[in-house]
């Protein structure tokens, strides 16, 4: 395995066990069996703070208001699995973070919360929301055509959640059309969904790992070079595991858009086109698929990181593996702009494709962003007749 990937691992494993267990030496406490919680609370704010938000833009507060402070508004529960002598506390710690301001309906936030009894730091993720009204319910005052809501998620630490807050955003989204349809005579669905946040947002990337193994490289070749996954005779929940770890492990949103889109239609005309994966028998068949020995060593990662049993630790390895994609990319780019006035760039250049264990996606990649840069495709084309040209076991 690369250096640089191990120590990496070694570092996020040593901090997120560390935030886990609260801190400093002196202010860790005895860690609790895993477990998850949340606690779904209604907001109500006072007509003179709705007032004052209304009057300091000259518009009536909406999704941007940020929330009133001190006694201007009232939170009672709704719905919760924490135990009731932890709840208490729970909700002085929301009260005081949301009197503090700069919290915007439909962003969450991510703190660390520590509850007394029986004394340990966690995370905790907790979002404002509002909820329209079905039109028979509304009033003639516009004050009370929405209901507010703060939904607080607890599970391992702050570090660990943060990873996973804008899923959680998304996740506050489902929950609400849950609400809705229960408004509307629908199943209640919404204890469940509730109950359901951490297994739903957190652990699906492990899932993936322990239904994969070995088999993981293949998939993370698919998410860095951008090309179509088709699941068949599989669960829908494992299908949406397969999809959730395809998107957040790829490098869409952290390299240029115009780059990957044209990295996708140059894939999906090549000849195999989708990778398929069979999940008809019990150990998935991948056909179609790609391979290099930067996802393999990546693939090890997650393998070691399975033994440790820690969810939100997947995620970190996901981060750094793109993390790494990226930094190979700004390299490979740099040496490109090198090359095309020195012939020893392009040496170097045809070096690190060779050596970084990912040369046939990296070229692909800045092949696709070089396209209307004659200079630049001009090196990129070298670059292929030398990667051709290669043994195959170079990349």
């Amino acid at each position: 395995m690369l250096p640089s990937l191990q120590e990496s691992l070694d570092g996020d494993e040593k901090e997120l066990e560390s935030s886990e267990e609260g801190g400093s030496a002196e202010e860790r406490r005895l860690e609790p069996p895993p477990s998850s919680y949340y606690c779904l609370y209604s907001y109500r704010g006072s007509r003179l703070a709705q007032q004052r938000a209304d009057s300091d833009d000259g518009s009536p507060s909406g999704t941007n208001a940020e929330t009133p402070s001190g006694d201007d508004f009232s939170l009672s529960l709704a719905d919760t699995n924490l135990p009731s002598e932890l709840e208490p506390e729970l909700c002085s710690f929301i009260a005081k973070r949301l009197s503090k301001g700069a919290v915007f309906e439909g962003l969450g936030n991510v703190a660390s919360v520590e509850l007394r009894t029986p004394g340990y730091r966690v995370g905790c993720y907790y979002c404002l929301f509002q909820q329209e009204k079905l039109l028979s319910q509304t009033t003639t005052d516009s004050e009370h055509n929405c209901s507010e809501y703060v939904v607080c998620f607890l599970g391992g630490s702050e570090k660990g959640l943060e990873l996973f807050r804008l899923e959680l955003d998304k996740y506050i989204q489902g929950l609400k059309n849950n609400m809705n349809c229960e408004e509307r005579g629908g199943e209640n669905h919404v204890q469940s969904y509730l109950s359901s946040w951490f297994e739903d947002v957190v652990c699906p990337i492990q899932r993936v790992v322990h239904l994969f193994q070995e088999q993981l490289t293949f998939l993370l070749h698919a998410a860095l070079s951008y090309t179509p996954v088709e699941v068949k005779e599989s669960d829908e929940k494992t299908k949406r595991d397969i999809h959730r770890f395809l998107s957040v492990a790829s490098l869409q949103g952290l390299i240029h858009e115009g780059t990957m889109t044209s990295l996708c239609m140059a894939m999906t005309e090549e000849q195999h086109k989708s990778v398929i994966i069979d999940c008809s028998s019990s150990q998935p068949q991948f056909h179609n698929a790609g391979s290099n020995r930067f996802c393999e060593d990546w693939m090890q990662a997650f393998l070691n990181g399975a033994e440790g049993g820690n969810p939100f630790l997947f995620r970190q390895v996901l981060e750094n593996f793109k993390l790494k994609a990226i930094q190979d990319t700004n390299n490979l780019k740099r040496f490109i702009r090198q090359a095309e006035m020195n012939h020893y760039a392009l040496f170097k250049c045809y070096m690190f494709l060779k050596n970084c264990g990912s040369g046939d996606i990296l070229l692909k990649i800045v092949k696709a962003e070089h396209e209307e840069m004659p200079e630049a495709k001009s090196v990129v084309a070298v670059l292929e007749e030398f990667m051709k040209e290669a043994p195959t076991q170079s990349f």
